[in-house]
């Protein structure tokens, strides 16, 4: 039912008359509806609620601003703030799309003509973002207008390269170039690389650039053939860089960065070769680089020379024993007595200071009789022929014949420690490799 509003400083209480008093009743008080000099209602045509039928005319809520409950009172009507005529304009989308696009200066031309289609519409419609299409317009014309100059001037193909190069020319996440020295994450040169802190080489790192190399193929050749090329093409490399090997600590190994399956298929051939320490908790302190930049012309004559006869060495037959193999023994004696030759050769046709002529040339004589042994042993018939001269050469070119040649041309002394293959402190089996 009804209820009237409780009574106020301007409504004493029995002001109106219970529901059903016809109008103008005896005890109707002054001013109420019938009564002598009441007030005429506002709404002449909208009768007053009567009997238990009002309650389900009136409803609980009022129908709009405009409607006025029958009993007006202090108390504000509910439901002024769930109108339909309070509802904002809403902001026409293409003036935003148009907007986003201008911002980000992507796609210039769409954002152009985005913004005169909401201005079409939000004329039409009344809707709003007249702003927002306006700037979206200005934005992207200076975006349409850039990326003609662009193509006028060849900007854009630039560009494209740089992104190319960025997304997928190396396919890493990081770069390193022969010379540099790096901390690796975790401390640790095993496993998968996402980022390195390059670090001068003269104070302590986790490992030195030394070679950068490309491996083959189209398709990506699987984990292991990809380690397997990189331990070769490094190994083989190592050399160039660090020309006197016995400046290499023995706890120094060769490491090297290989792409992975991912970054491949991104066009990433980039194989990274770097010297580590063997100790995962340990360091390199300086830089291991003795090449045409950091050496003078007669070390240079002389590690060059050496070079030839080192990788003959190393290039010894898989069986130690030569009766196992006397065939590939004999040849492994044939290249040595050619580098041997060789190194010689070199030798004489450098003029070396007065400090290490005559050293020189004495271990030149030396490298003569070996070669001639050597000769011997890849012409011997059996085995104990053949050890019969390989141990007379290798006397002959002993590291410690050299030490007082080295001294003068300001090299290493110490002789690295040599694996049973024959090969240096940097030999043997790689270290191990990263992906990245």
């Amino acid at each position: 039912m009804a209820i009237p509003p409780p009574p106020g400083p301007q409504q004493p209480e029995g002001q109106y008359p219970p529901p059903g008093t016809p109008p103008g009743a005896p005890g109707t008080p002054p001013g109420a509806p019938g009564a002598p000099g009441a007030y005429p209602s506002p709404y002449p045509h909208a009768p007053y609620p009567q009997g238990p039928q009002a309650p389900h005319q009136q409803g609980p809520f009022p129908q709009g601003a405009y409607q006025q409950s029958p009993y007006a009172g202090p108390y504000q009507p509910w439901g002024q703030g769930y109108s339909p005529y309070n509802r904002p304009v809403p902001f026409n989308g293409f003036a935003i799309a148009a907007l986003v696009l201008g911002i980000l200066c992507f796609l210039p031309a769409v954002g152009l003509v985005l913004g005169i289609v909401a201005l079409v519409q939000i004329k039409r419609r009344g809707e709003r973002g007249k702003g927002m299409a306006v700037g979206g317009m200005v934005m992207s014309s200076i975006g349409v207008v850039l990326l003609a100059l662009m193509v006028a001037t060849g900007g854009a193909g630039d560009f494209w390269d740089g992104v190319e190069e960025g997304a997928g020319g190396s396919g890493s996440t990081f770069s390193l170039h022969k010379g540099e020295c790096f901390n690796a994450q975790g401390d640790t040169l095993e496993g998968l690389a996402y980022d390195v802190d390059t670090v001068p080489c003269a104070g302590k790192h986790d490992a030195e650039v030394f070679a950068e190399a490309t491996a083959r193929g189209d398709s990506y050749p699987g984990d292991s053939a990809v380690s397997a090329e990189a331990d070769d093409k490094c190994y083989a490399l190592a050399d160039t860089y660090a020309m006197d090997a016995w400046a290499v600590p023995d706890d120094v190994d060769i490491y090297y960065f290989t792409p992975t399956r991912q970054s491949w298929h991104l066009g990433d051939r980039e194989i990274t070769c770097m010297f580590g320490n063997t100790d995962e908790q340990g360091t390199l302190t300086g830089s291991l680089r003795k090449d045409a930049t950091t050496l003078d012309a007669d070390q240079l004559a002389y590690l060059k020379a050496a070079r030839i006869l080192n990788r003959a060495m190393d290039s010894a037959p898989e069986k130690a024993y030569v009766e196992d193999d006397l065939p590939g023994h004999r040849k492994w004696a044939t290249r040595v007595s050619g580098a041997l030759a060789e190194q010689a050769g070199l030798l004489r046709g450098h003029t070396f200071a007065p400090a290490a002529s005559e050293l020189v040339a004495a271990l030149v004589k030396d490298l003569d009789r070996s070669r001639k042994e050597w000769a011997k042993a890849a012409d011997a018939p059996d085995a104990d022929t053949f050890y019969a001269h390989y141990e007379k050469g290798v006397k002959l070119i002993d590291a410690d014949k050299t030490v007082t040649t080295r001294k003068a041309l300001g090299l290493a002394t110490t002789p690295p420690k040599y694996d049973e293959g024959g090969g240096g402190g940097s030999g043997g089996e790689g270290g191990g490799g990263m992906e990245v």
